[in-house]
């Protein structure tokens, strides 16, 4: 018996604030990849696009199932080295990354590579569950039993990740192969799915789905119902019979970053279907300059003409910017530190806690296990303005200042005494310097960096 597969990829930017789809998913007769971009304003997608086009090749490649696991681990350590390469010639991307998670089919043998917090479940003889673990903080917390699967589900930090890909050679994967049965269901998902639906939910959608189509727009629909902030994608892969169906699909499905961005074209073209047309397709468009319409589905691509015309406009843009002193702006903010709120947690950030139009100032540097809500109101008050900061020295000298505080007040609202008010952080003023010109957009470095306390591991900001 020789199986085949069924699938579907389907994806939406979500409801939160991101403009841009940062994930990316692709389906097709051999391979099934998700990838979940990270890395600030326009790094993320680009990130997850080169992933997908890296791999995307293999859909077409036949090799036995002994092959197909080296293969794969072969092919993402050459996508890794190209995210790698990208990053060091343009220092606008450094800090992007990916979770990945990627399928081989070879005969009835099934590859598997994953990396990051985005999951992978198979619904096999009605028994619905998890084949992959997440790297990521909470599950970390979990393994060491300091919190349940139930506290892991809606802690505030739950999206930090500890291994992706981020073109370091010693990101390595997770690596697995597994049987191919007709009646299995694979399915991927990134988290803006399970940050928000609960695994007893997506079970009961992928156990009630009649196709692999049904079951990824049901996920997405319950996840939009339940107000996901993140982008959320979905793929799915039924494993049938090959020798009892003729009309099993052949061209793959390209969804969000990946997918080539479908503005009105003066000429259109379907998806290639040659690996080589495949690969080149997923990274033409593959670049950082501000989309404010969510990415769909690869149908279209631009002329040429269309093509030159807006490279040269962009370019100039950019020539125009720096000139201008702009640039030096944006450098002088990068060069600050502040102290803010994120998830409930006081949070490190590289930066100014202001935008320039819809250009962010601010990248996450590192979290702390300091609740906001353990410090003194007018602390708290502080920290939602932010409190900036002359270096990293400083930074550790406040957060340790601010670690003793939270003890010190959580000991007397314990004794019933209200906490005090005495404020050892000053609140210096930002002030810009002098330049009439808009400050240009890069991604800066996401540092990674060992937390505080009782985090005793790096963690990397995780792809929201």
């Amino acid at each position: 018996m020789t199986t085949a597969l069924r699938y579907a990829a389907r994806t939406h930017l979500g409801l939160g604030p991101k403009s841009r789809n940062e994930d990316s998913g692709y389906a097709g007769p051999h391979l099934l990849v998700l990838a979940d971009g990270m890395g600030g304003h326009a790094a993320g997608d680009v990130a997850s696009s080169m992933i997908v086009g890296a791999l995307a090749p293999l859909d077409e490649e036949i090799v036995s199932g002994e092959q197909a696991l080296r293969v794969l681990e072969s092919e993402l350590r050459e996508a890794n080295a190209q995210l790698r390469a990208a990053m060091r010639e343009d220092s606008g991307l450094a800090g992007m990354g990916a979770t990945t998670i990627a399928m081989l089919r070879s005969g009835n043998k099934l590859a598997m590579a994953h990396i990051g917090d985005s999951r992978a479940y198979l619904l096999r003889d009605g028994t619905f569950s998890q084949i992959t673990k997440d790297h990521s903080f909470v599950q970390q917390l979990v393994d060491e039993k300091r919190i349940t699967e139930a506290e892991a589900q809606h802690h505030p930090q739950r999206s930090l990740v500890t291994r992706v890909m981020t073109g370091n050679p010693d990101d390595q994967p997770d690596l697995s192969i597994r049987e191919l049965i007709p009646g299995d269901r694979y399915v991927l998902c990134s988290d803006g799915l399970t940050d928000f639906v609960s695994p007893d939910i997506v079970a009961e959608i992928i156990t009630a789905a009649p196709t692999p189509e049904a079951a990824a727009e049901r996920c997405i629909e319950v996840a939009l119902k339940a107000s996901t902030r993140d982008n959320v994608t979905v793929v799915v892969a039924d494993v049938v019979d090959s020798n009892e169906l003729a009309d099993l699909p052949s061209t793959p499905e390209i969804v969000g970053a990946a997918a080539v961005r479908g503005r009105a074209r003066r000429k259109t073209r379907a998806i290639p279907v040659s690996p080589a047309e495949k690969a080149a397709a997923l990274t033409r468009e593959v670049s950082g300059t501000p989309d404010d319409e969510p990415l769909q589905l690869a149908e279209e691509v631009a002329s040429p003409r269309v093509l030159w015309l807006r490279r040269t406009a962009v370019g100039l843009a950019a020539a125009v910017l720096v000139v201008g002193a702009g640039y030096a702006g944006y450098d002088w903010t990068q060069r600050q530190y502040f102290l803010g709120a994120q998830d409930g947690y006081v949070t490190l950030y590289r930066g100014v806690n202001q935008t320039l139009g819809p250009i962010g100032l601010a990248t996450f540097v590192r979290g702390t296990d300091i609740l906001v809500t353990d410090l003194p109101a007018r602390y708290q008050e502080l920290i939602t303005a932010s409190i900036s900061l002359g270096g990293l020295a400083e930074a550790d000298g406040r957060i340790a200042s601010l670690r003793e505080v939270a003890a010190e007040c959580r000991a007397q609202n314990a004794a019933g005494i209200a906490c005090g008010t005495t404020l050892p952080v000053a609140t210096p003023s930002v002030t810009l310097p002098t330049s009439t010109s808009t400050a240009t957009s890069t991604s800066t470095a996401t540092s990674t960096s060992t937390g505080t306390g009782t985090v005793g591991f790096p963690v990397t900001p995780g792809a929201t």
